[in-house]
This record gives C-alpha cells, sequence and structure tokens, in this order.
C-alpha cells in the first residue's frame, strides 16, 4: 500500500518519490545537519529535499505550510504516533522525536534522559544562538562594522560556552560519558561550524580547549557523521 501525502503542501514543491520514508527538508547548516546525522545514525529510512536560501524556499508558501517559522530542518513521517502523519520542525525537537521513534541515543532511564535533554537544550539556547552570533560579526555583513563590542561580546560568551564544554567533556567520551547520544549529535556539528565555516578558531582561543577538540574528532570520524553532513546536496 503506498502511503498518500497529498494532504501536505510542502509535497507539492518538493514531491516524495519514497512517501513510505520520512520526508526531510534541510540544508546542511549546523541545525540542518543534526536531522541527517540522527537520521543515518539510527538507520531510519528518508528521502531528502534540499531547502535552498539562494531562492528563498524557507519562505514559500509550500514550507511554510509545514513550518510556519521558516527554519529548516523540518521532517513528514507517514508513519509517525499511531500510525498517522506526523510533521515535525524544530531540531531539538526532531532529534527527541527520532531517538523515540527509534529506541537509540536517548537514555531509557529516566534520570539520564533529562540530563541528556538537558544539554541538548544547552546547545538550543546557548551554543547554537552565541555561535551564530560570531558568525554573523566575524563572517558576515557584521565583519563590516567599525564598533567591534557586539562581536567581542558573542566572542566573549562563546568562549565561556566552550569552557563549560570542555569542563564537562574532562574524562568522558562523549557528553553523557560512554554513550553516544542526541547531545553529542546536537552541539559537536554547532563546534565544527564555529572554527570551520566561520574560521573563528582564533577568535574564540579554540586551542585552549583540548578535550571539545578530542570529542569532535571523534564525532566527525563517525562514518554515519561523515554522509549526515553532505545530506542534502547542494546542487
Amino acid at each position: 500500500m503506498t502511503t498518500d501525502l497529498s494532504a501536505f503542501p510542502i509535497t507539492r514543491k518538493w514531491p516524495a518519490r519514497h512517501p513510505d520514508r520520512i520526508q526531510l527538508y534541510s540544508l546542511p547548516t549546523p541545525n540542518g545537519v543534526k536531522a541527517s546525522i540522527m537520521l543515518e545514525e539510527t538507520g531510519l529510512p528518508y528521502e531528502p529535499h534540499l531547502v535552498s536560501f539562494d531562492t528563498n524556499d524557507q519562505n514559500s508558501p509550500e514550507f511554510l505550510s509545514l513550518n510556519p517559522n521558516n527554519k529548516i530542518p523540518a521532517i513528514l513521517d507517514p508513519d509517525g504516533p499511531r500510525g498517522a502523519p506526523l510533521a515535525l520542525f524544530e531540531s531539538g525537537a526532531i532529534l527527541i522525536y527520532l531517538a523515540e521513534k527509534s529506541g537509540r541515543f536517548l537514555p531509557q532511564d529516566a534520570a539520564a534522559r533529562y540530563e541528556t535533554i538537558q544539554w541538548l537544550m544547552f546547545q538550543m539556547g546557548g551554543i547554537g544562538p552565541m555561535f551564530g552570533q560570531v558568525g554573523f560579526f566575524h563572517k558576515f555583513t557584521g565583519k563590516d562594522y567599525e564598533d567591534k563590542r557586539p562581536r567581542d561580546r558573542y566572542v566573549a560568551e562563546s568562549r565561556r560556552l566552550l569552557g563549560v564544554l570542555d569542563q564537562r567533556l574532562d574524562g568522558r567520551d562523549w557528553v553523557m560519558g560512554d554513550d553516544y547520544t542526541i547531545a553529542d549529535i546536537a552541539i559537536l556539528p554547532w563546534v565544527r561550524n564555529l572554527v570551520g565555516f566561520y574560521d573563528a578558531g582564533g577568535l574564540v582561543g579554540y586551542d585552549d580547549f583540548r578535550n571539545v577538540q578530542r570529542v569532535l574528532d571523534g564525532f566527525l570520524a563517525r562514518p554515519a557523521v561523515a554522509r549526515g553532513l553532505a545530506v542534502p546536496a547542494r546542487s
């Protein structure tokens, strides 16, 4: 039986060739790759669709019909709770949902589960917004502002957050210790972007955070991470 997703307007702009699979609408940004890495790690079948910022896809009526907040990633799972399709946005919510659907990368023990979610929120509320501001003021149009106080404010806060993360990782393989979780999948793409794409390693003193460097290296060595970082493929 073929799943019918025609009730979702987003499928008019991005037709589902495999409507029985999770539909991923994304771009390989730090937030976008959280979803693609998680899908690669879990092995859940999915079909990726590129949401191009160059052509303002994120503001199209079709995309807004699924995510009114016009941000990537978003997913449409044809086999959601109780077998009904589920549309979902916000990368943190997507990570929790996929972890529960697959039974992986989120501890079953209640205390460890909430601790993992705590570190997921640390990324969403701190690392993502602060690192993103560093990128704006260091790499993009904000770099042309003569007043460097806004940039320096975000650099200082990003350095503080790296210190928190570095301390947490001292003596640990991953954020939660021995177990790789959605906390790592959320945090580490942002660290990679800060020192890679934003080229802000020197600005934040990245060399001082040896534990973060070690764990990021381990993260990038995972085959599923390498695959997920390239999804969706850019045209």
